[in-house]
C-alpha cells in the first residue's frame, strides 16, 4: 500500500501546523479566532511519548535532497512576489522550476515545477514544524501523500521543497466561488474522498503507525488529474506503542475537525483522525465549511446541524450540495451520508477503522460504475431490438402508434 523507510518514526509533540492551500499553515483556532492549543494539557503516566530523534538523525536519515539557498533563489526567480502561490502561518509558498535529473535551478517553464515553502522568521511557527515535515514526509512514501523533494537549512533560513500540485487544495474547490473554481462533480468528490482515505489508511497501517492529527480539506492537495494527496505533517504523531491505547498530547489541530474525546482528554488515537475524516466527508457532501459563522443561527457548526438529517434516507437531501443535483442516486447519497455518520460517532469505539472506510468508498465507486454499465447495456439492448425488427413491422407500428404523453421531469433526478 505504501513504503515506510523507517521501522518507527519518532517526532516531538507540540507541533502546530495547518494549511491555507495545502502548503501553508494555520494555528488551531475557533471560529471566533480563539486559540485552542492549550485547552487541554492532561497527561497520563501510562502513556509516555516516544523519545524524539535528534535533528541530525532526522536530516541524515531523510531520503531527500539538501538544497542550497542560492539554488532555490534561482529556481523561484529570487522569491519574486509574482511567484507566490500561497501564504500562511509558516510563511510564503513560491512556484519554481528545477532540472528533472540534477535538481539544479531551471529556467521558468522548463524542467519540473516545484512548490517552495519558506519559513517566516517572524512568524509564530518555527523550526520544530519545519523539522516535523522532514521527519515524516522524508521517510514515508505513498501515492496519496504529497512528495517532499528536499529542504534547505542555511543560517536562519529554513525552506521545504515539494512537488507542485496544479489544482491546489480541496478547500479552494469546495468553498471558493469564481470562474477558476468550478463546482466539483459528485464523481470527482467521491474519487478525492477515496484517495484521501487511502492516504490516511496508509498512515494508520502497521507499516507506518502514524496519527495525522490535522486532517482537513486545506491539507488535501490535487494534481492535474484530481488525484488527492495529504500534505502538512507538522502535527503528526507516532501512534501508541506496546499495549498503550493512546498517546497523550496537548490538544492541537483545527477547530471543527478535532474529535470530542481528544478535545476533552488530550488522548490521541487513530480514531481521532477518523472523526476528522467524517467532518471532511460531510464538507465534501454538503459543500459547506465545518465552522462558518456567516450561516444562519443553528447552522454555524456543520456536524451539529447535519447529524439529524444523516439518519434518514430522504432528509439527507437537505444536507447535500445543491450544485450536485441529478448527479447521484438516492441510494448512493444515503450510503455516503451513513459512512460520514459512522465516522462522526461520539463513542470513538463505534467508528470504523480507515481500511473499512476505504472499502465502503470503493463499493460506492463500484456501485456508480455498475449503474453506468447497466444504463449503457440497456441502451444498446433497446438499439439492437429496434434494428432487428422487420422494416414493414416498424413501419406499421409507427403508423398505428399513438403519441406518448411524457410527464414533466421532476425537480431532481432522485425522484424520477
Amino acid at each position: 500500500m505504501g513504503i515506510c523507510l523507517s521501522s518507527q518514526i519518532k517526532a516531538e509533540s507540540s507541533f502546530q501546523i495547518g494549511t491555507d492551500g495545502g502548503l501553508t499553515s494555520s494555528r488551531m483556532v475557533s471560529g471566533d479566532g480563539t486559540e485552542l492549543s492549550n485547552l487541554s494539557n492532561k497527561t497520563s503516566s501510562t502513556s509516555v511519548p516516544p523519545t524524539p530523534r535528534s535533528e541530525d538523525e532526522i536530516l541524515q536519515s531523510s531520503n531527500m535532497k539538501s538544497f542550497a539557498l542560492s539554488d532555490l533563489k534561482a529556481a523561484t526567480r529570487n522569491f519574486r512576489p509574482d511567484s507566490v502561490i500561497g501564504e500562511g502561518g509558516f510563511g510564503s509558498v513560491f512556484k519554481g522550476w528545477i532540472d528533472e535529473n540534477t535538481f539544479a535551478a531551471a529556467r521558468a517553464g522548463s524542467g519540473i515545477v516545484i512548490a517552495v515553502k519558506r519559513l517566516n522568521q517572524e512568524g509564530w511557527q518555527g523550526h520544530k514544524e519545519w523539522l516535523a515535515e522532514i521527519n515524516y514526509l522524508g521517510q514515508l512514501r505513498h501515492p496519496n501523500l504529497v512528495k517532499l523533494i528536499g529542504y534547505c537549512l542555511e543560517d536562519d533560513h529554513r525552506l521545504l521543497v515539494y512537488e507542485f500540485m496544479p489544482k491546489g487544495s480541496m478547500e479552494n474547490h469546495l468553498f471558493r466561488r469564481g470562474s477558476y473554481f468550478q463546482p466539483l462533480s459528485w464523481s470527482l468528490r467521491m474519487k478525492i474522498a477515496l484517495d484521501a482515505a487511502r492516504g490516511l489508511a496508509f498512515l494508520h497501517s502497521d507499516e507506518a503507525k502514524v496519527i495525522y492529527r490535522d486532517f482537513k480539506t486545506s491539507n488535501i492537495l490535487l494534481d492535474s488529474n484530481y488525484n488527492a494527496k495529504l500534505s502538512d505533517f507538522g502535527l503528526a504523531r507516532d501512534g501508541p506503542t506496546d499495549d498503550k491505547s493512546h498517546v497523550s498530547t496537548r490538544v492541537m489541530g483545527t477547530y471543527g475537525y478535532a474529535a470530542p474525546e481528544y478535545l476533552s482528554t488530550g488522548h490521541l488515537t487513530a480514531k481521532s483522525d477518523i472523526y476528522s475524516f467524517g467532518v471532511v466527508l460531510l464538507e465534501i457532501l454538503s459543500g459547506k465549511k465545518a465552522i462558518d459563522k456567516t450561516r444562519p443561527s443553528g447552522e454555524h457548526n456543520l456536524v451539529e446541524w447535519a447529524k439529524p438529517y444523516l439518519t434518514n434516507k430522504r432528509r439527507v437531501l437537505h444536507v447535500l450540495d445543491a450544485r450536485l443535483e441529478g448527479q447521484y442516486s438516492l441510494a448512493q447519497a444515503a450510503k455516503a451520508a451513513n459512512l460520514a455518520l459512522q465516522c462522526l460517532a461520539v463513542d470513538a469505539r463505534a467508528r470504523p477503522n480507515m481500511d473499512e472506510v476505504v472499502t465502503a468508498l470503493e463499493l460506492l465507486q463500484e456501485s456508480k460504475d455498475t449503474s453506468k454499465k447497466d444504463q449503457k447495456h440497456n441502451r444498446l439492448k433497446r438499439h439492437a431490438q429496434t434494428n432487428s425488427e422487420p422494416k414493414s413491422c416498424r413501419s406499421n407500428a409507427q403508423e398505428t402508434r399513438k403519441p406518448t404523453a411524457y410527464p414533466r421531469p421532476s425537480a431532481s433526478a432522485l425522484y424520477a
